[in-house]
Protein backbone atom coordinates (compact mmCIF):
# COMPACT_ATOMS: atom_id res chain seq x y z
CA UNK A 1 0.00 0.00 0.00
CA UNK A 2 1.35 3.64 -1.00
CA UNK A 3 0.27 7.15 0.19
CA UNK A 4 -1.49 7.33 -3.51
CA UNK A 5 -3.61 4.04 -2.57
CA UNK A 6 -4.68 4.75 1.11
CA UNK A 7 -8.52 5.48 1.42
CA UNK A 8 -10.00 8.78 1.24
CA UNK A 9 -10.13 10.35 4.94
CA UNK A 10 -12.32 13.40 4.64
CA UNK A 11 -11.41 14.88 7.79
CA UNK A 12 -8.09 14.44 7.78
CA UNK A 13 -7.18 17.70 6.99
CA UNK A 14 -8.20 18.30 10.06
CA UNK A 15 -5.55 16.30 11.72
CA UNK A 16 -2.57 18.73 10.86
CA UNK A 17 -1.47 20.61 13.59
CA UNK A 18 -4.42 18.41 16.34
CA UNK A 19 -1.10 16.88 17.10
CA UNK A 20 -0.08 19.44 19.89
CA UNK A 21 -3.58 18.86 20.66
CA UNK A 22 -3.15 15.28 21.84
CA UNK A 23 0.72 15.98 22.95
CA UNK A 24 -1.23 18.44 25.62
CA UNK A 25 -3.73 15.68 26.79
CA UNK A 26 -1.10 13.04 27.18
CA UNK A 27 1.06 15.87 29.35
CA UNK A 28 -2.01 16.80 31.38
CA UNK A 29 -2.34 12.55 32.34
CA UNK A 30 1.07 12.65 33.14
CA UNK A 31 1.61 9.93 30.54
CA UNK A 32 5.25 11.53 29.81
CA UNK A 33 6.67 10.82 33.43
CA UNK A 34 9.18 8.32 34.10
CA UNK A 35 8.48 5.58 35.74
CA UNK A 36 11.98 4.33 37.23
CA UNK A 37 10.65 2.26 39.89
CA UNK A 38 9.39 -0.32 36.66
CA UNK A 39 12.79 -0.09 34.69
CA UNK A 40 14.68 -0.94 38.48
CA UNK A 41 12.48 -3.49 39.03
CA UNK A 42 12.81 -4.75 34.84
CA UNK A 43 16.67 -4.78 35.19
CA UNK A 44 17.30 -6.42 38.82
CA UNK A 45 14.89 -9.24 37.10
CA UNK A 46 16.36 -9.43 33.70
CA UNK A 47 20.06 -9.40 36.47
CA UNK A 48 18.58 -12.38 38.16
CA UNK A 49 17.44 -14.10 35.22
CA UNK A 50 21.03 -13.71 33.56
CA UNK A 51 22.62 -14.96 36.80
CA UNK A 52 20.22 -17.89 36.77
CA UNK A 53 21.24 -19.19 33.53
CA UNK A 54 24.59 -18.76 34.24
CA UNK A 55 24.49 -20.84 37.58
CA UNK A 56 22.46 -23.32 35.76
CA UNK A 57 25.09 -23.70 33.36
CA UNK A 58 27.38 -24.38 35.19
CA UNK A 59 25.86 -27.43 37.42
CA UNK A 60 24.52 -28.38 33.82
CA UNK A 61 27.95 -28.80 33.09
CA UNK A 62 28.44 -31.77 29.73
CA UNK A 63 24.94 -32.41 29.09
CA UNK A 64 22.48 -31.22 25.90
CA UNK A 65 19.66 -29.74 28.71
CA UNK A 66 22.55 -26.84 27.69
CA UNK A 67 20.31 -26.05 24.68
CA UNK A 68 17.17 -25.17 27.28
CA UNK A 69 19.84 -22.63 28.90
CA UNK A 70 20.92 -21.51 25.35
CA UNK A 71 17.49 -20.66 24.39
CA UNK A 72 16.28 -19.13 27.63
CA UNK A 73 19.64 -17.04 27.17
CA UNK A 74 18.36 -15.77 23.82
CA UNK A 75 15.08 -14.76 25.26
CA UNK A 76 16.89 -12.43 28.38
CA UNK A 77 19.12 -10.90 25.78
CA UNK A 78 16.36 -9.39 23.72
CA UNK A 79 14.36 -8.92 26.37
CA UNK A 80 17.76 -6.66 27.54
CA UNK A 81 18.08 -4.98 23.82
CA UNK A 82 14.43 -4.08 24.86
CA UNK A 83 15.78 -1.96 27.53
CA UNK A 84 18.48 -0.71 25.41
CA UNK A 85 16.07 0.73 22.79
CA UNK A 86 14.14 2.50 25.31
CA UNK A 87 17.11 3.84 26.50
CA UNK A 88 17.98 5.06 23.38
CA UNK A 89 14.77 7.17 23.56
CA UNK A 90 14.97 8.65 26.66
CA UNK A 91 12.46 6.52 28.17
CA UNK A 92 13.88 5.51 31.42
CA UNK A 93 15.58 8.31 32.96
CA UNK A 94 15.05 12.27 32.94
CA UNK A 95 18.38 12.27 32.32
CA UNK A 96 19.87 12.14 28.55
CA UNK A 97 23.36 11.31 29.43
CA UNK A 98 22.12 8.61 32.29
CA UNK A 99 20.01 6.96 29.80
CA UNK A 100 22.73 6.61 27.36
CA UNK A 101 25.06 5.22 29.72
CA UNK A 102 22.62 2.38 30.09
CA UNK A 103 22.19 2.36 26.67
CA UNK A 104 25.78 1.56 25.75
CA UNK A 105 25.92 -0.70 28.95
CA UNK A 106 22.81 -3.24 27.96
CA UNK A 107 23.03 -2.79 23.92
CA UNK A 108 27.34 -2.97 23.84
CA UNK A 109 28.61 -4.87 27.00
CA UNK A 110 25.16 -6.84 27.39
CA UNK A 111 23.61 -7.96 24.00
CA UNK A 112 26.57 -7.44 21.83
CA UNK A 113 24.74 -4.66 19.54
CA UNK A 114 26.70 -1.26 18.77
CA UNK A 115 25.00 1.56 20.63
CA UNK A 116 25.59 4.22 18.37
CA UNK A 117 24.65 2.31 15.23
CA UNK A 118 21.75 1.60 16.06
CA UNK A 119 21.24 4.91 17.22
CA UNK A 120 21.95 6.34 14.13
CA UNK A 121 19.31 3.63 12.13
CA UNK A 122 16.98 3.88 14.59
CA UNK A 123 16.36 8.14 14.69
CA UNK A 124 16.59 7.43 10.73
CA UNK A 125 13.80 4.89 10.88
CA UNK A 126 11.71 7.58 13.78
CA UNK A 127 12.05 10.65 11.55
CA UNK A 128 10.87 8.55 7.93
CA UNK A 129 8.88 5.59 8.71
CA UNK A 130 8.06 3.55 5.77
CA UNK A 131 9.63 6.81 3.11
CA UNK A 132 11.06 5.59 0.34
CA UNK A 133 14.86 6.64 0.48
CA UNK A 134 14.97 7.77 3.51
CA UNK A 135 13.75 4.99 6.42
CA UNK A 136 16.82 2.53 6.42
CA UNK A 137 14.69 -0.25 7.79
CA UNK A 138 12.69 -0.42 4.01
CA UNK A 139 16.29 -0.27 2.44
CA UNK A 140 17.41 -3.43 0.14
CA UNK A 141 18.85 -6.36 1.96
CA UNK A 142 18.33 -10.40 1.97
CA UNK A 143 15.40 -9.01 1.89
CA UNK A 144 13.51 -6.39 -0.20
CA UNK A 145 10.77 -4.40 0.74
CA UNK A 146 9.93 -2.49 -1.89
CA UNK A 147 8.73 -3.70 -5.89
CA UNK A 148 11.40 -1.59 -7.45
CA UNK A 149 13.89 -2.81 -5.39
CA UNK A 150 12.92 -6.39 -6.39
CA UNK A 151 12.73 -5.46 -10.18
CA UNK A 152 16.74 -4.84 -10.01
CA UNK A 153 17.76 -8.02 -8.34
CA UNK A 154 20.08 -10.00 -9.58
CA UNK A 155 19.27 -13.61 -10.54
CA UNK A 156 20.33 -15.54 -7.94
CA UNK A 157 19.07 -12.77 -5.22
CA UNK A 158 15.61 -12.94 -7.21
CA UNK A 159 15.43 -16.45 -6.73
CA UNK A 160 15.10 -15.61 -2.97
CA UNK A 161 12.71 -12.63 -3.67
CA UNK A 162 10.04 -14.25 -5.76
CA UNK A 163 9.66 -16.46 -1.94
CA UNK A 164 11.22 -14.15 0.53
CA UNK A 165 7.52 -14.29 2.77
CA UNK A 166 7.84 -17.69 3.20
CA UNK A 167 11.80 -17.45 3.82
CA UNK A 168 11.43 -14.55 6.56
CA UNK A 169 10.97 -15.97 9.58
CA UNK A 170 13.53 -18.73 9.15
CA UNK A 171 16.23 -15.92 8.05
CA UNK A 172 15.52 -14.73 11.50
CA UNK A 173 17.75 -17.53 12.67
CA UNK A 174 20.59 -15.82 11.09
CA UNK A 175 19.58 -12.16 11.96
CA UNK A 176 20.95 -12.30 15.54
CA UNK A 177 24.73 -13.23 13.79
CA UNK A 178 23.93 -10.39 11.31
CA UNK A 179 23.65 -7.89 13.68
CA UNK A 180 26.56 -9.05 15.48
CA UNK A 181 28.47 -9.05 12.18
CA UNK A 182 26.80 -5.16 11.43
CA UNK A 183 27.80 -3.73 14.30
CA UNK A 184 31.25 -4.05 14.11
CA UNK A 185 31.70 -3.61 10.20
CA UNK A 186 30.23 -0.47 10.60
CA UNK A 187 31.96 0.96 13.67
CA UNK A 188 35.13 -0.06 12.00
CA UNK A 189 34.26 2.09 8.69
CA UNK A 190 33.22 5.21 11.03
CA UNK A 191 35.27 8.01 11.57
CA UNK A 192 37.91 7.46 14.66
CA UNK A 193 37.16 9.00 17.24
CA UNK A 194 37.15 8.17 21.59
CA UNK A 195 33.39 6.57 21.58
CA UNK A 196 34.02 4.48 18.66
CA UNK A 197 37.56 3.42 20.06
CA UNK A 198 35.49 2.39 23.59
CA UNK A 199 32.42 0.79 21.73
CA UNK A 200 35.04 -1.01 19.51
CA UNK A 201 36.83 -2.47 22.83
CA UNK A 202 33.50 -3.41 24.54
CA UNK A 203 31.86 -4.94 21.91
CA UNK A 204 35.52 -7.04 21.12
CA UNK A 205 35.65 -8.43 24.66
CA UNK A 206 31.80 -8.92 24.78
CA UNK A 207 31.80 -10.85 21.67
CA UNK A 208 35.02 -12.92 22.41
CA UNK A 209 34.84 -13.80 26.13
CA UNK A 210 30.87 -15.36 26.02
CA UNK A 211 32.12 -17.97 23.32
CA UNK A 212 35.15 -18.51 24.95
CA UNK A 213 33.75 -19.06 28.24
CA UNK A 214 31.08 -21.47 26.27
CA UNK A 215 33.70 -23.32 25.05
CA UNK A 216 35.85 -23.86 27.99
CA UNK A 217 32.56 -24.97 29.95
CA UNK A 218 31.36 -27.39 26.76
CA UNK A 219 32.69 -29.73 24.27
CA UNK A 220 33.54 -28.37 21.31
CA UNK A 221 30.42 -29.35 19.44
CA UNK A 222 28.23 -28.73 22.11
CA UNK A 223 29.42 -25.39 22.87
CA UNK A 224 29.03 -24.94 18.81
CA UNK A 225 25.16 -25.49 19.54
CA UNK A 226 24.98 -23.63 22.10
CA UNK A 227 26.07 -20.36 20.61
CA UNK A 228 23.52 -21.81 17.65
CA UNK A 229 20.69 -21.93 19.17
CA UNK A 230 21.25 -18.72 21.35
CA UNK A 231 21.61 -16.65 18.03
CA UNK A 232 18.72 -18.41 16.52
CA UNK A 233 16.35 -17.67 19.24
CA UNK A 234 17.53 -13.92 19.82
CA UNK A 235 17.45 -13.47 15.65
CA UNK A 236 14.19 -15.07 15.70
CA UNK A 237 12.60 -13.06 18.85
CA UNK A 238 13.81 -9.90 17.86
CA UNK A 239 13.02 -9.68 14.49
CA UNK A 240 9.56 -11.59 15.13
CA UNK A 241 8.90 -8.41 17.87
CA UNK A 242 10.40 -5.45 14.94
CA UNK A 243 8.95 -7.02 11.70
CA UNK A 244 4.99 -6.59 12.61
CA UNK A 245 5.13 -2.95 13.19
CA UNK A 246 5.44 -1.72 9.75
CA UNK A 247 5.64 -4.54 7.18
CA UNK A 248 2.26 -4.21 4.86
CA UNK A 249 1.54 -0.94 5.98
CA UNK A 250 1.68 2.39 3.98
CA UNK A 251 4.43 3.50 1.77
CA UNK A 252 5.31 6.94 1.47
CA UNK A 253 6.66 8.43 -1.35
CA UNK A 254 10.36 10.28 -0.64
CA UNK A 255 8.27 13.74 -1.85
CA UNK A 256 4.95 13.49 -0.27
CA UNK A 257 3.68 15.59 2.37
CA UNK A 258 1.98 14.16 5.52
CA UNK A 259 1.84 16.00 9.12
CA UNK A 260 3.48 14.47 11.68
CA UNK A 261 0.62 12.79 13.62
CA UNK A 262 -0.75 11.10 10.12
CA UNK A 263 2.63 10.42 9.10
CA UNK A 264 3.34 7.90 12.10
CA UNK A 265 -0.20 6.59 12.64
CA UNK A 266 -0.96 5.76 8.80
CA UNK A 267 2.54 4.08 8.38
CA UNK A 268 2.45 1.36 11.86
CA UNK A 269 0.33 -0.85 13.06
CA UNK A 270 -0.05 -1.58 16.63
CA UNK A 271 -0.71 -5.18 18.62
CA UNK A 272 -3.61 -6.57 20.51
CA UNK A 273 -3.28 -8.27 24.13
CA UNK A 274 -2.28 -5.69 26.03
CA UNK A 275 -0.07 -5.83 29.00
CA UNK A 276 0.98 -9.45 28.45
CA UNK A 277 1.89 -8.96 24.56
CA UNK A 278 4.03 -5.05 26.31
CA UNK A 279 5.74 -7.75 28.30
CA UNK A 280 6.43 -9.92 25.25
CA UNK A 281 7.43 -7.41 22.85
CA UNK A 282 9.16 -4.82 25.02
CA UNK A 283 6.35 -2.47 24.39
CA UNK A 284 6.50 -2.53 20.73
CA UNK A 285 2.93 -3.70 20.19
CA UNK A 286 1.91 -0.26 21.27
CA UNK A 287 3.98 0.79 17.80
CA UNK A 288 1.61 4.00 16.93
CA UNK A 289 1.70 5.29 20.08
CA UNK A 290 5.74 5.15 20.58
CA UNK A 291 6.06 6.80 17.65
CA UNK A 292 4.21 9.42 18.41
CA UNK A 293 5.81 9.91 21.41
CA UNK A 294 9.30 7.74 21.29
CA UNK A 295 10.25 9.07 24.86
CA UNK A 296 6.92 7.75 26.59
CA UNK A 297 7.51 4.98 29.35
CA UNK A 298 6.57 0.97 28.39
CA UNK A 299 3.93 1.76 31.50
CA UNK A 300 1.96 4.17 29.51
CA UNK A 301 1.77 3.30 26.16
CA UNK A 302 -1.60 1.75 27.23
CA UNK A 303 -3.24 4.35 28.49
CA UNK A 304 -1.99 6.46 25.66
CA UNK A 305 -3.74 4.11 23.34
CA UNK A 306 -6.84 5.02 24.47
CA UNK A 307 -6.48 8.70 24.06
CA UNK A 308 -4.56 7.91 20.13
CA UNK A 309 -7.37 5.69 19.20
CA UNK A 310 -9.90 8.52 20.54
CA UNK A 311 -7.85 11.53 18.73
CA UNK A 312 -7.49 9.59 15.66
CA UNK A 313 -11.20 8.63 15.11
CA UNK A 314 -12.30 12.05 15.79
CA UNK A 315 -9.89 13.60 12.64
CA UNK A 316 -10.85 10.18 10.66
CA UNK A 317 -6.93 9.23 11.07
CA UNK A 318 -6.87 5.72 10.35
CA UNK A 319 -5.63 3.37 13.19
CA UNK A 320 -4.79 0.20 12.83
CA UNK A 321 -4.68 -2.30 15.35
CA UNK A 322 -4.51 -6.88 14.79
CA UNK A 323 -3.48 -9.83 16.53
CA UNK A 324 0.00 -11.17 16.33
CA UNK A 325 -0.48 -13.64 14.55
CA UNK A 326 -2.57 -12.06 12.76
CA UNK A 327 0.30 -9.44 11.73
CA UNK A 328 2.72 -12.17 10.81
CA UNK A 329 0.06 -13.48 7.77
CA UNK A 330 0.01 -9.97 6.73
CA UNK A 331 3.89 -9.49 6.96
CA UNK A 332 4.21 -12.72 5.01
CA UNK A 333 2.06 -11.61 1.76
CA UNK A 334 3.06 -8.39 1.20
CA UNK A 335 6.75 -9.33 1.01
CA UNK A 336 5.78 -12.31 -1.04
CA UNK A 337 3.96 -10.00 -3.57
CA UNK A 338 6.82 -6.93 -3.72
CA UNK A 339 8.71 -10.64 -4.21
CA UNK A 340 6.62 -11.13 -7.44
CA UNK A 341 8.66 -7.90 -9.22
CA UNK A 342 11.78 -10.49 -9.10
CA UNK A 343 10.66 -11.94 -12.05
CA UNK A 344 13.31 -14.80 -13.44
CA UNK A 345 15.06 -12.46 -16.62
CA UNK A 346 15.09 -15.25 -18.17
CA UNK A 347 11.32 -15.96 -18.33
CA UNK A 348 9.81 -15.71 -21.48
CA UNK A 349 6.77 -13.50 -21.68
CA UNK A 350 5.08 -15.79 -24.72
CA UNK A 351 5.64 -19.00 -22.48
CA UNK A 352 4.51 -17.20 -19.23
CA UNK A 353 1.48 -16.49 -21.11
CA UNK A 354 0.49 -19.55 -22.57
CA UNK A 355 1.14 -21.35 -19.26
CA UNK A 356 -1.43 -19.01 -17.50
CA UNK A 357 -4.43 -19.95 -20.24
Amino acid sequence: MTTDTLPQRPRQAAATGSYQDLSRRIREAGLLHRTRGFYLGLLVALGLALAGLVAGAILLGDSWFQLLIAGALGIVLTQAAFVAHEASHRQVFDSGPANDRLGRILANGVVGISHSWWMTKHSRHHANPNRRGKDPDIAPDTIVFLPEDAARQNRVMAALTRVQGWAFFPLLTLEGLNLHVTSIRTLWAAERGRQRTIELAVLAVRLTVYPALVFWLLPVGMAFAFLGVQLAVFGVYMGASFAPNHKGMAIIGEDSKLDFLSKQVLTSRNISGGGVMSTLMGGLNYQIEHHLFPNMPRPHLGRARRLVREHCARHGVPYTETTLLRSYAIVVRYLNEVGLSARDPFDCPMVRRFRQV
